[in-house]
């Protein structure tokens, strides 16, 4: 039996992109369940059934073995996050305004039959 490299876990995409191979999941959805939610690698298994927890001890062995590098990975995913989360408050898609509006007139239906 031949034993797989870490490496062989993941398809390396882009610098900022790195996925577990055969999903569509990104190391950052695993390691922002383990590092910031405090989750364990069960309950992260549990939660991405398409994964097995095989993988998820994967990423988490190669965030151990390459911390500073991974690190730095995942500061961008969230500086990024927080820069995509700040544009579309500034600049909501016109689907949001339209939302905003029929929440505001079924408000006020509401509150003219209460009435």
């Amino acid at each position: 039996m031949t034993q797989q490299k870490i490496s062989d876990y993941f398809n390396f995409l882009a610098p900022n992109d790195i996925r577990l191979k055969g999903s569509r999941i990104g190391i950052e959805t695993i390691l922002y369940e383990y590092l910031e939610r405090g989750k364990s690698p069960e309950e992260i298994a549990q939660i991405y059934p398409s994964l097995s927890l095989e993988q998820v001890y994967a990423t988490i062995l190669y965030y151990l073995q390459n911390q500073q590098t991974i690190s730095d990975y995942l500061k961008t995913w969230l500086e990024h996050g927080q820069k995509m989360r700040e544009q579309q408050r500034l600049n909501p898609p016109p689907v949001s305004e339209k939302f905003k509006q029929l929440k505001r007139k079924l408000k006020a239906q509401i509150k003219n039959n209460d009435a």
